[in-house]
């Protein structure tokens, strides 16, 4: 087991770059990521070459350990920091207070429970770190140096138990006995032990599931998932952007595509803190002027205002699955899984919005597909004063062959292409060729594979402006792991939604007539 135990700094010299303080108090409580922890005496062995650490970050050295002293108090310790700007900050930090605890990491190898506190018997040191807020509050610097050509206490190499190497130390013989013996371990634990720390050590950088992972391990008790599942509930996208799944290092055999085109080409706005209704105001009767002679009286109008009510809906999906599996697989498992869901909440929300569009439009019809793509410009038009900018399309199965193959394929008289054309010589639009991007009268093209249509599953291409609807979603997609009694875990997550079709006859599906 590994644990961080803190003290206060209690010294550090900036001229000659040390600090110096007690790093272990034997006997004293302090809180640990396993509990209430005490150091008994003698526990702590040296190893090689302790560095001075950074808040417990292997990836931020300050220093390295130049002497210590074993006493019948605890162990206190001298650090040389090295000529960095994080060494500066660090001697400046602890000279002045703001970071002035120290907190150990050790690898545990005996201890005992006694009333729920851990009592450790035997441990070797991995690491000292400079921390603000130590576990054991006399942890703390006591000196920090200064003149780097100060004279140095003369050093002694210490054999050090189990082959492990030599370091340099001020302590006398009869301590440096006191740190062989304790470092050896103790012949009543038989078992090794898992890893610790004093201020919860969380790596945040992790998939979504090793996130439901640790959900399933917090409830069944581990303290390190506890601590992950807390860090994260707390933490933002930005700063942990490992919470999105990583590309997979094995090649998955199927489609995994979490695109909403549909939903892309609308305005999206965050769902309401609370409520199952969306509500927007709407005008009925609209206020009127009139061309009035001189003496006669004002045009009057009453103006209604009503309200357009949306309701907001949640879509959850949800499987069930044997602990043998989670427990003995990879969470790369979990997170293809998760990916699943991810892509059929994409798929059904988009749908499910371009659904409400293609219902409550309104026809435009003309003798050819470019001639009904015009008319619905010019209906949308009417609706909103707005200038429609969007053609949706299916890729396959629209409405009168008004569809992405539809574009593709149309051609002149004399065989050329209408829209996909690589030197274009007609004016209708440009579709990119190899890809589904382009224009189509001025429109851009939204070519969407999870478009079902209308409630007759009609798939009618649609002419509309962006403003014309609005998508509310709650900022974050829930995830949950919960743990059965049959000995399988249900892994899950949901989502509320609402849609609000401000302008729905603004929304035109062409019509070949």
């Amino acid at each position: 087991m590994e644990i961080n135990f803190s003290m206060n700094v209690v010294a550090a010299d900036s001229d000659k770059r040390e600090i110096t303080g007690r790093v272990v108090t034997w006997g004293e409580k302090g809180y640990t990521s396993a509990g209430e922890t005490v150091f008994e005496p003698n526990s702590i062995a040296f190893g090689k070459k302790t560095k001075l650490l950074l808040e417990h970050e292997r990836t931020r050295p300050l220093g390295t350990l130049k002497s210590y002293e074993i006493t019948n108090e605890g162990i206190d310790a001298v650090f040389h920091v090295a000529r960095t700007s994080a060494g500066e900050d660090a001697l400046v930090e602890a000279s002045t207070g703001l970071r002035d605890g120290f907190s150990v990491g050790v690898k545990v190898d005996a201890w005992d429970n006694k009333e729920g506190v851990m009592h450790i018997t035997a441990a070797k040191l991995i690491e000292v770190s400079l921390v603000t807020d130590p576990a054991i509050d006399s942890a703390r610097v006591s000196d920090v140096a200064a003149s780097e050509n100060t004279e140095e206490v003369p050093t002694e190499e210490v054999p050090l138990p189990e082959g492990e190497g030599l370091v340099s130390e001020t302590v006398s013989e009869a301590t440096t006995t006191e740190a062989v013996e304790a470092s050896k371990p103790a012949t009543t634990v038989s078992a090794s032990a898992p890893v610790h720390y004093s201020a919860p050590r969380v790596n945040l950088d992790v998939t979504a599931g090793q996130y439901a992972m640790a959900q399933i391990q917090a409830s069944r008790g581990d303290a390190d998932a506890r601590d992950l599942v807390a860090a994260l509930q707390v933490a933002t996208v930005a700063e942990n952007t490992g919470m999105v799944p990583p590309n997979y290092l094995r090649d998955v055999i199927g489609v995994i595509n979490d695109s909403r085109p549909f939903i892309d080409s609308i305005e999206r706005a965050p769902l309401p803190a609370s409520g199952m209704k969306i509500f927007t105001p709407k005008l009925g009767t609209k206020a009127t002027v009139a061309l009035t002679a001189e003496g006669a009286e004002f045009s009057s109008t009453d103006t209604t205002v009503t309200f357009q009510e949306d309701t907001v809906v949640k879509f959850a999906g949800a499987g069930i699955i044997d602990v043998e599996l989670l427990d003995r697989s990879e969470p790369g498992f979990l997170d293809l899984y998760l990916r699943e869901l991810a892509e059929s909440y994409a798929i059904k929300t988009d749908a499910y919005a371009a659904q409400i569009a293609a219902q409550n439009a309104t026809q435009s019809s003309a003798a050819t597909i470019y001639a009904s793509i015009a008319k619905g410009i010019a209906d949308s038009y009417g609706v909103m004063r707005s200038t429609p900018n969007r053609l949706l399309v299916a890729n396959t199965g629209g409405e009168d062959g008004i569809d992405f193959a539809g574009l593709l394929a149309a051609v002149d008289s004399t065989g050329r292409p209408l829209y996909a054309a690589a030197s274009p010589s007609n004016a209708n639009g440009l579709v990119s060729q190899g890809s589904t991007s382009g224009t189509v009268a001025g429109l851009g093209l939204v070519v969407d594979a999870n478009y079902t249509g209308d409630d007759a599953n009609a798939k009618h291409a649609l002419v509309y402006p962006s403003n014309a609807m609005r998508f509310h979603e709650s900022n974050k997609i829930e995830l949950r792991a919960n743990v059965v009694a049959n000995g399988q875990v249900e892994i899950g997550l949901y989502a509320y939604v609402a849609v609000v079709n401000r302008y729905p006859a603004a929304f035109r599906k062409l019509n070949v007539a």
